[in-house]
């Protein structure tokens, strides 16, 4: 049966599943959370404006991805992209640029993380972890947009009754919004010591 290479795709629910809304309400949450944080850093030190950027930016790409979780937007790309490769004429070598295109994100991943740090080596640890788990949760979304066959087989698994994607999306999500949190907190803390002393 010949493939329908025409762009069909339209926005729509894209995991109507429980594991599918909860994704998105962590999404959601975390962005919110973030930009709790960044109104609580922007209070506490009018100055410093280069942590509160972290947390806006993360804020604002956690909101888009919670979005896009829904709206199923990657699987547009997808789609967009089977018909690049049909109409080049190497649809039938598409695993292999598919591989290559999963290692490059991976490490391109791998490697702004630690340029991130880097750059934020004077900002607190929670704000690094927020940054790690962003990094992996954007690599994370790109690697889903551009899988194959095996990779979703993969993910479609199960451990405990969850899907490995639920898994490995959620993960992220969480490390964000408890570094969201514990940042929140730890300014809490730090304008309650200079209001005593």
């Amino acid at each position: 049966m010949a493939p329908n290479f025409e762009f069909s795709w339209h926005p729509g629910i894209g995991d109507p599943t429980a594991g599918g809304w909860i994704t998105v309400v962590l999404y959601l949450l975390a962005a919110g959370s973030c930009w709790m944080t960044v109104r609580v850093l922007r209070r506490q030190d009018p100055k410093d404006k280069a942590d509160a950027r972290v947390w806006r930016n993360i804020s604002v790409l956690f909101f888009l991805l919670g979005i896009n979780k829904q709206l199923d937007l990657q699987s547009g790309l997808t789609e967009l992209g089977r018909m690049v490769a049909y109409s080049g004429g190497w649809y039938e070598h598409r695993q292999t640029v598919q591989i290559y295109l999963i290692a490059g994100i991976t490490a391109v991943c791998l490697a702004i993380l630690p340029v991130l740090i880097f750059g934020l080596r004077k900002a607190p640890f929670q704000t690094w972890m927020a940054v790690a788990g962003s990094t992996f949760v954007l690599g994370y979304v790109l690697i889903r947009a551009a899988s194959f066959h095996h990779m979703d087989s993969f993910l479609r698994t199960r451990l405990l009754g969850l899907k490995w994607y639920w898994i490995l999306e959620m993960a992220g999500i969480v490390i964000v919004l408890i570094a969201s949190e514990w940042r929140r907190a730890k300014a809490f803390q730090q304008v309650g010591e200079r209001v005593v002393n």
